[in-house]
């Protein structure tokens, strides 16, 4: 079928509005990420953020998803520990990463408040995923869940600002008896956070913690 030159200029019209909105979200999502980093108020409740479902006091959908290591990862398999589940964006989001990397840095003061461990979960693809956290050096299991359908049990696909194929922001802690006992989408409308500053996470954990 032969293409029109009318077609094609239509055509890279939508490209480029499609890399400029694109840059958009980047510039918002970096000036959100330093707002957050530079911020006075470090206390807990400072950032706001929304409780989806399941919520605390419901029992955690169990899954098993690959890690970026080639081995599968069970929920059921870490029955007796904290397990707390940061879900992000994912490749495309550098605060994101910054996030987990500040995480493993401070996770002595996890355990302090009685977290055992911690597994990330993106929709992104294994491989790439793979070679992201290889670049960004990350030693937290990181799950790869491409078909957005654990995301979508946990409805964590609702708070972020790329459509509903991508997470938000937002961490999950389950007890060792399988339920949830806290629960933050920071990813939602209208700040789109995707960045929480240690103390303030660590605060709003331990306040709004119900075991």
């Amino acid at each position: 079928m032969k293409v029109t030159k009318k077609k094609r200029r239509t055509k890279n019209i939508n490209l480029n509005i499609m890399v400029v909105l694109s840059v958009i979200l980047v510039l918002l999502v970096s000036a959100n990420y330093y707002s957050r980093t530079q911020s006075n108020d470090l206390s807990a409740g400072s950032i706001r953020f929304d409780v989806g479902d399941p919520k605390p006091g419901d029992e955690a959908p169990d899954f098993t998803l690959q890690s970026v290591r080639s081995n599968m990862v069970t929920l059921s398999d870490y029955v007796g520990e904290y397990v707390l589940l940061y879900f992000q964006e994912g490749i495309m989001c550098q605060a994101c990463w910054v996030q987990l990397q500040h995480i493993e840095d401070e996770f002595t003061q996890f355990e302090g408040i009685g977290i055992d461990r911690i597994i990330t979960i993106t929709t992104d693809p294994i491989i790439p995923l793979a070679q992201k956290i290889d670049i960004e050096g990350i030693q937290t299991d990181v799950l790869s869940d491409p078909d957005v359908s654990i995301s979508t049990i946990y409805t964590t696909n609702l708070y972020g600002m790329m459509g509903t194929n991508y997470n938000g922001h937002t961490f999950i802690l389950i007890s060792p008896d399988g339920d949830i006992v806290f629960r933050a989408d920071y990813g939602g409308a209208p700040e789109y956070t995707m960045y929480v500053p240690i103390p303030v996470l660590l605060g709003d954990i331990e306040a709004n913690r119900i075991d």
